[in-house]
């Protein structure tokens, strides 16, 4: 008997080992420098999770990066329309924006008493937070409180508890927003698990779990604990942890299946990208297996960077009686980006056209986005040849190739990035001053894709510059998505002579 204490003390302290250990990694490294030791569900090309050279002319062939990744290093024919991995694009966001983003959208406010006062708060002292979390906070270089944790926050942590569905863009701190909200609700005398966050990847569970340990390294007596693959529970093992971060299968495993912990004694619920959660199969009813044994006192935050009606329902099912902040719908502006359109016979008329743009302007660094790899590759291949720096970015690289090549563009490495709707939105680099769509945007049915025309001409224009946008058309049928995304967006798209170095020179200056 007591051999089998001791056995059992021994597995215990070696678990609490492991999750300081987890933490303590998280806590001691950047995040993209953590992601690099990620194992990724996807093949990477040379086995070691970073990015190698590929030779252009090889690239053009094969369709593959110039900048990383083998030919065929991912699932799909290099011909097909790329689409957004909707969890490796939230990941890319957090990663690449690791400084706040001062949102220019006002915020709309709901809740179920109109008439009640709403509070909202200027610095995190007016929050009354014991001393050790706001050394935290502060030394994470929050200085004060971003628009929507100005709003949320006093909410989030008043008494009684209130349930929250907010929605905000990467980098606005709403992690951070819930994090707080959710060290500070526990109470560190009771060992057993009092927070449960879901995220829908491993590795976005890892990145909330970076800023719950940077925030609670001065308060000791926290305990965090990851509920992801290659994390696991010793037999008849009980959670003493307070905060368990983790993926919908694994923690319904741990609190339903092993009984680890008491779902019933869950006093905060916190459910991170509920759009990405709802895109990804069998997650949705794992976290309503999970919601179902909580008790009636939990309090329910609900954090979404979309809006859309199938999150909304989700959240209505999840959360009662929310206060519910969201992003004002207000279109992105397009003042201060000129538009021009190229009429070209074929792709080789489409390559001419840039070529002649970049040897009468200078251009700082440029964004051209491509349908599909193989078109991707065939221009990096071109432009190489030519002399041109050029990164790829296509959907068959791993999000740490994806972060090496940003990087590098970033540092102006390399002049040109190529990339296909894996980058339509969310990247800011200052020195961009033109966006060109080689292949104008059309969803899966050829109709103009208007949504992704702004955010991928929206990587232009940026910080209050002047930007310029070339689209390249290619037959009527691109000629008729042209006009209606001029239509769309009330803005003149002008016709511009490629051939003409007078006029190009004019969309220079």
């Amino acid at each position: 008997m007591a051999e089998s204490t001791l056995e059992s003390s021994a597995t215990a302290a070696t678990a609490a080992a492991a999750a300081e250990n987890w933490v303590k990694k998280a806590a001691d490294q950047d995040i993209s420098t953590l992601v690099d030791d990620l194992k990724l569900d996807k093949d990477t090309a040379n086995g070691n999770g970073t990015a190698t050279q590929v030779n252009p002319e090889a690239a053009a062939e094969n369709g593959a990066s110039v900048s990383g990744g083998a030919p065929g290093a991912g699932t799909g024919s290099s011909d097909e329309i790329e689409t957004v991995n909707p969890a490796d694009a939230s990941l890319l966001m957090k990663i690449i924006r690791k400084g706040l983003v001062e949102s220019k959208y006002d915020l709309e406010v709901q809740r179920k008493d109109p008439s009640s006062p709403l509070h909202s708060v200027k610095s995190f002292e007016a929050l009354h937070l014991k001393p050790e979390l706001l050394r935290g906070v502060y030394e994470m270089g929050f200085n004060a409180p971003s628009k929507i944790q100005e709003t949320a926050l006093p909410t989030l942590l008043a008494d009684p508890p209130q349930n929250m569905i907010a929605q905000s863009q990467s980098g606005t701190g709403k992690t951070a927003a819930f994090v707080l909200a959710m060290i500070s609700r526990v109470d560190p005398r009771k060992n057993y698990p009092q927070v449960i966050c879901l995220s829908p990847t491993y590795e976005l569970a890892i990145q909330t779990g970076e800023v719950a340990a940077k925030m609670s390294k001065f308060y000791r007596d926290i305990r965090l604990r990851f509920a992801v693959r290659g994390e696991d529970l010793a037999r008849g093992e009980k959670l003493t942890d307070h905060i368990i971060i983790g993926t919908p299968g694994k923690l319904m495993d741990w609190g339903i299946k092993f009984r680890a912990f008491d779902l019933r004694k869950i006093s905060v619920f916190v459910l991170d990208e509920a759009d990405v959660m709802i895109a990804t199969q069998g997650h949705q009813d794992q976290c309503i297996r999970i919601h179902k044994q909580l008790p009636s006192s939990c309090q329910m935050m609900f954090f979404s960077a979309t809006y859309e009606k199938e999150v909304m329902e989700f959240a209505e099912y999840i959360v009662p009686n929310p206060i519910i902040i969201r992003l004002a719908r207000e279109q992105e502006s397009l003042d201060n980006i000129k538009q021009y359109y190229v009429r070209c016979k074929d792709q080789n008329e489409k390559y001419q056209a840039i070529s002649n743009i970049y040897g009468v302007i200078t251009v700082g660094q440029a964004i051209i986005f491509c349908h599909t790899r193989k078109t991707a590759g065939w221009l990096a291949g071109q432009m190489s040849r030519d002399g041109h720096s050029v990164a790829v970015l296509s959907g068959e690289l791993t999000v740490e190739q994806r972060l090496a090549v940003l990087d590098r563009f970033r540092a102006g490495l390399e002049k040109v990035l190529i990339t296909t709707n894996v980058l339509s939105r969310g990247i800011d680099v200052a020195q961009v001053t033109i966006v060109v769509n080689f292949d104008l945007p059309m969803d899966q049915l050829g109709r103009a894709d208007c949504e992704t025309y702004l955010h991928r001409i929206g990587r232009t224009g940026r910080f209050g510059k002047h930007g310029i946008a070339i689209n390249l058309v290619e037959g009527d049928h691109n000629m008729k998505i042209c006009k209606t995304i001029e239509q769309h967006f009330q803005k003149k798209i002008h016709l511009l002579d490629a051939e003409n170095s007078d006029e190009i020179e004019k969309i220079g200056s």
